[in-house]
C-alpha cells in the first residue's frame, strides 16, 4: 500500500483539486445577463415592482403614525407615495406587460439579456434617487426615469414599426403620455407648485383607467371565452368607439379644471363614463365566472373602475345632496386599490403562470391574496367616511403588505426559474 505521503499521490491530489475549482461555478457578468431572470421583461419588473409597492407601504404608513423616518429635501411625502404606488409599481408593471406581450403581438424579439438588465439596473437607480429623498437626487431621478420611459418607448415602438402591427401603435402615445405626466408630476413639485402636481398625480390615475379600458377591453372577453368556455362575447360597436375618446376628454377636462372650475361638466362626464364601463361590463359574462379566480378578479378589479368613476363625479356633489357626500379621495382609491391593484396582481399571476408554460391554475394563497385586496379596498373607501381615517390607512396598508409576500412568495420561485415545456 503507498503511503499517503507519496509525491505521485500528492501531485494527483493536487491537480484533481485545481480542475475542481476550475470547474466551479464563478460570478461573472456574462453568467447573470443570461441568467432566466432577464429573459424578458415581465420577471424582473413583476418581482421588483411588488417588492416596491410593499416597501413603498411600510414607508407611507410609518410616515403617516409620526415616524419621521427621513430628513427629506426633495418632493413632498404625498408626492412622493402616489408617485411610488403609480410610476415605482404599476407603471413597471405595465410596461414589463407590454415589452413582454408585445413579442407575441409583433412576433418580433423584445429587451432581454444585458440589455434587460442594464434596464434594470436603472430602473434600480431611479428607485434609489427617489428613496434618498433630495433636491439634487429628485433631479437626476427626473432624467434617469425619462430614459427609463425613453428605452420602453422606443423599444416598443421599434418592435411595432419592424412588424407593420399598426394595430398596437396607440400603446406609443399612451406610454409617451404617461412619461410626460410622470415628468410633469415632478418638476412641479419640485419647483414648488405641490398642489399642481397633487393634482398632476390624480390625472395620472385617470390616464392609468384610460390604459386599463384599453387592455382589459382586449384580453378580458378574450380570457373569458376561453377560461369559462362562454359563447362569443360581443360588446356593441358604438360602446367600444366611444370610450377611449370619453376617457381622454374626461382626463384633459380634469388637467384643466385646476383652471378653470369645470365640475359643472366633469361630474357628469365621470358619471356617464362609469355608466359606460358598467355596461360594457355587463356583456362580458361576469356571471359565468364566479368558479376561475384568474377571471373573476379581472371583472371584479373592472367593476370597482367604474364604480370608482361614477364615484368621483358624485364627489362633486352635483345633485346638491349636502346629507351624503363621497370623499373624493375614497372613491380614488376604489380605483388606485380596487382597479389597478386587483387588476394588475390578478394579471401578474396569470402572465407568470401563462409566460412560463405553468398550467393556469392558481395557488389559494394567491386567491387569498385577491380577497385581501378587495378587503383593502372597501376598507379604505368606507371607513373614511364613517371618521375612521387613519384606522382606514393603516388595515388598507396592511393587507395589500400582506398580498404583496403572497404574491413574492409563491411567484419569486417561478420567475426565477426556466420556463416548462
Amino acid at each position: 500500500m503507498q503511503s499517503i505521503q507519496d509525491p505521485e499521490l500528492l501531485m494527483l491530489q493536487y491537480q484533481q483539486s485545481q480542475m475542481a475549482k476550475q470547474s466551479a461555478p464563478r460570478f461573472s457578468m456574462q453568467g447573470l445577463e443570461n441568467h432566466v431572470l432577464f429573459e424578458l421583461a415581465f420577471r424582473p419588473f413583476f418581482i421588483l415592482a411588488t417588492f416596491a409597492s410593499l416597501l413603498a407601504l411600510v414607508m407611507w404608513i410609518l410616515l403617516l403614525n409620526g415616524n419621521n423616518i427621513w430628513q427629506a429635501s426633495g418632493i413632498n411625502s404625498t408626492i412622493w407615495h402616489i408617485h411610488e404606488m403609480l410610476f415605482g409599481f404599476a407603471a413597471t408593471v405595465a410596461v414589463g406587460f407590454i415589452l413582454t406581450a408585445a413579442q407575441t403581438w409583433t412576433k418580433q424579439k423584445s429587451i432581454s439579456g444585458r440589455s434587460l438588465m442594464f434596464y434594470t439596473l436603472l430602473w434600480l437607480a431611479i428607485r434609489f434617487c427617489f428613496y434618498y429623498n433630495t433636491s439634487f437626487s429628485i433631479t437626476l431621478a427626473v432624467f434617469l426615469q425619462c430614459c427609463w420611459w425613453f428605452v420602453a418607448i422606443w423599444v416598443f415602438y421599434a418592435m411595432v414599426k419592424k412588424s407593420n402591427n399598426s394595430r398596437n401603435f396607440l400603446f406609443v402615445p399612451l406610454l409617451t403620455a404617461m412619461m410626460m405626466l410622470n415628468t410633469a408630476i415632478l418638476v412641479t413639485e419640485l419647483t414648488g407648485h405641490t398642489a399642481f402636481s397633487l393634482h398632476l398625480s390624480r390625472a395620472g390615475i385617470l390616464l392609468f383607467t384610460l390604459l386599463i379600458t384599453i387592455l382589459a377591453g382586449r384580453v378580458i372577453p378574450f380570457f373569458t371565452q376561453n377560461g369559462a368556455k362562454t359563447t362569443p362575447i360581443l360588446v356593441p360597436k358604438w360602446l367600444e368607439v366611444i370610450l377611449i375618446p370619453m376617457s381622454l376628454l374626461t382626463g384633459i377636462l380634469f388637467i384643466l379644471s385646476y383652471f378653470i372650475d369645470f365640475s359643472v361638466l366633469l361630474a357628469p362626464m365621470l358619471i356617464a363614463l362609469g355608466c359606460l364601463h358598467l355596461l360594457r361590463l355587463g356583456f362580458w359574462k361576469t356571471v359565468k365566472t364566479y368558479k376561475v379566480p384568474l377571471l373573476w378578479s379581472l371583472h371584479l378589479a373592472y367593476f370597482f373602475m367604474s364604480i370608482g368613476l361614477v364615484g368621483l363625479g358624485l364627489s362633486y356633489n352635483p345633485f346638491g345632496f349636502s346629507a351624503v357626500q363621497i370623499p373624493f379621495s375614497s372613491a380614488l382609491h376604489v380605483i388606485t386599490v380596487g382597479t389597478i391593484g386587483l387588476m394588475i396582481f390578478a394579471m401578474m399571476s396569470r402572465v407568470s403562470l401563462g409566460h412560463t408554460g405553468r398550467m393556469l391554475v392558481l395557488n389559494n394563497l394567491v386567491v387569498l391574496a385577491f380577497v385581501l385586496l378587495i378587503l383593502a379596498t372597501l376598507i379604505r373607501a368606507i371607513l373614511p367616511m364613517l371618521n375612521l381615517t387613519m384606522l382606514s390607512w393603516n388595515l388598507s396598508a396592511l393587507l395589500w403588505m400582506i398580498s404583496a409576500v403572497i404574491f413574492l412568495f409563491i411567484y419569486v420561485p417561478i420567475l426565477t426559474k426556466k420556463r416548462q415545456h
